[in-house]
C-alpha cells in the first residue's frame, strides 16, 4: 500500500500545531459515492510498554462485509516524539504508516483506534494518516477527547450526536446492548453518517468493531513476544 508523504515526521513539538492547523484545511468529510463500494477494510493499532520508546503496530486486513482476515503486517520500532496530548499523531502515526504500508492488498477504508475530527484541532490520528494513505478514514476510540453529548440508548446501533464548539464532529455510538458507547467520527474522505455506519457494520458482539478488534488482539500478542527478537 503506498502512501503520499506529506512532511517529515522529525520535526520540533513546537512546530507540530501549526502543521496541524495548515493540513487539516485539506480534509475531504464527505461520503464516497456509493458505486465505489468496500470490498477490503483495514484497522491498525498500536502497543507499548508504559515507559517504553519500543513502539509495537499492526495493521490487519478484512474482507467486507463478511470480515475474515486476510492479511496482517506489523513494524516495530522505537518513537522519539514525545506523548503530548492532541499531538498523538506525531507519535504513533509513523509506526502506523509501516505496518499499513506493508499491506498487499489496498484496503477501501482504514478504522484507527483513535480519533478523527473529534479533536481540539479538528485534526486527529485519523485524520492525519488518512491523508497520508489518501483513502476513507475513521476514528474509533473507547474515549472521548472533546466535546458533550447525551448518554445514548442502551440498545446496539443507539447514537447521540458528539458536539465541540456548536459543531456536530461525531457520534457516540452503542456497538453492544448495555455495554459502553465508542467514540467515532470522520477522518478524511468520509462523513460522520458513513463513519458511524460502517463501524456499526463491522460489529460482531463485541464493544469494538471487528477491524480493531483483530488488530488491537494482533498488536498486543506482537508486544507479548517483542517481534520475537
Amino acid at each position: 500500500m503506498k502512501t503520499r508523504p506529506l512532511h517529515s515526521w522529525d520535526i520540533p513539538r513546537e512546530d507540530a500545531v501549526p502543521l496541524q492547523n495548515d493540513l487539516r484545511s485539506r480534509l475531504i468529510l464527505a461520503d464516497p459515492s456509493p458505486a465505489l463500494g468496500i470490498s477490503h477494510i483495514a484497522g491498525a493499532d498500536v502497543s507499548y510498554d508504559r515507559h517504553s520508546d519500543l513502539f509495537f503496530a499492526v495493521a490487519v486486513l478484512l474482507s467486507y462485509p463478511d470480515l475474515t482476515v486476510r492479511e496482517e503486517t506489523q513494524a516495530m520500532r522505537r518513537v522519539r516524539f514525545p506523548y503530548v496530548p492532541g499531538l498523538l499523531s506525531f507519535r504513533e502515526g509513523p509506526i502506523l504508516l509501516e505496518a499499513l504500508e506493508k499491506l498487499s492488498i489496498v484496503p477501501d477504508a482504514v478504522m484507527f483506534d483513535g480519533h478523527g475530527i473529534a479533536h481540539p484541532r479538528g485534526f486527529g490520528l485519523a485524520c492525519h494518516l488518512g491523508l497520508w494513505l489518501d483513502r476513507p478514514s475513521i476514528g474509533c476510540a473507547k474515549s472521548r477527547l472533546v466535546g458533550d453529548y447525551r448518554t445514548p440508548g442502551l440498545e446496539a446501533g443507539d447514537d447521540e450526536p458528539l458536539v465541540h464548539k456548536e459543531r456536530i464532529v461525531g457520534v457516540v455510538l452503542r456497538t453492544k446492548r448495555r455495554v459502553r458507547p465508542v467514540f467515532v467520527s470522520p477522518g478524511h474522505r468520509i462523513g460522520i453518517s458513513g463513519a458511524r455506519d460502517i463501524v456499526l457494520s463491522c460489529c460482531r458482539g463485541y464493544r469494538l468493531p471487528e477491524p480493531l478488534r483483530q488488530a488491537h488482539l494482533a498488536v498486543n500478542r506482537l508486544r507479548r513476544t517483542g517481534g520475537d527478537r
